[in-house]
C-alpha cells in the first residue's frame, strides 16, 4: 500500500498547476506595468501638446497686442488719416506674419514631437512584446522539463508498482515459489555431507 500511496501522491501532487498558475500570474503582472508605461509616453506627448499650444496662444496675445495698439495710434493722431492708415495696416500685416510665422514653426514643433512619440511607443511596445515572448518561452521550457520529469518519475514509479505486485498476487508467483522451496533442502542436502 505504501507505494500505491506514493503513486496517487505523485499524480495528485498541485505543484505543477501552482507553479503554471504563478508563471500566470507573474505574466499578468508585467503586463499591467504596460499600460503605465504608455500613460507616461502619452503624458509627455500631452505636455509637448501643451507646450506647443502656449506658444501659439502667445502668438495669438501678440498678434491681439498688435492689433490693440494699432488701433489706439491710429485714434489718437487726427494728423493724416491717410498716412496713418496706411501704416497701421502696415504693422497689422506685419504682426500678422509674425503670428503666421510662429504658428508654422508651432505647428512644425509638434508634429516633431508626435513623429518623435510614435518612435518611442513602437519602440516600447516592440520592447514589451520580446520581454513577453522570452519570458513565455522560458516558462514552457521550465513547464515542458518539470513535466517531463513527473511522466519519467510516474513511469519508474508505475514500473516499481507493477514489478512489486506481479509476483506476489499472479499464479506464476506461487509456482515459483514452489520450486524455490523444493530446491533448498536439496541444495541444503550436500552442505551437510
Amino acid at each position: 500500500m505504501p507505494i500505491t500511496d506514493d503513486l496517487k501522491k505523485t499524480l495528485t501532487d498541485p505543484t505543477p498547476l501552482y507553479a503554471l498558475a504563478g508563471a500566470g500570474d507573474l505574466a499578468y503582472e508585467k503586463l499591467r506595468e504596460v499600460p503605465g508605461k504608455v500613460e507616461e509616453i502619452t503624458a509627455d506627448r500631452k505636455a509637448a501638446q501643451e507646450r506647443a499650444a502656449a506658444r501659439l496662444q502667445e502668438a495669438q496675445t501678440r498678434l491681439a497686442e498688435a492689433q490693440t495698439k494699432v488701433t489706439e495710434t491710429v485714434t489718437t493722431l487726427p494728423t493724416d488719416f491717410k498716412v496713418l492708415q496706411e501704416r497701421a495696416q502696415g504693422f497689422a500685416l506685419q504682426q500678422v506674419g509674425r503670428a503666421a510665422e510662429l504658428a508654422v514653426k508651432a505647428k512644425e514643433v509638434y508634429d516633431e514631437l508626435a513623429e518623435r512619440g510614435k518612435v518611442v511607443v513602437d519602440r516600447g511596445r516592440r520592447e514589451t512584446a520580446k520581454q513577453i515572448e522570452e519570458k513565455g518561452a522560458t516558462f514552457e521550457s521550465k513547464a515542458s522539463s518539470v513535466v517531463d520529469e513527473a511522466v519519467v518519475k510516474a513511469a519508474d514509479v508505475a514500473d516499481g508498482v507493477a514489478g512489486a505486485v506481479a509476483p506476489e498476487d499472479g499464479p506464476a508467483a506461487k509456482s515459483a515459489a514452489k520450486p524455490r522451496a523444493a530446491r533448498k533442502p536439496a541444495s541444503s542436502k550436500p552442505s551437510t555431507s
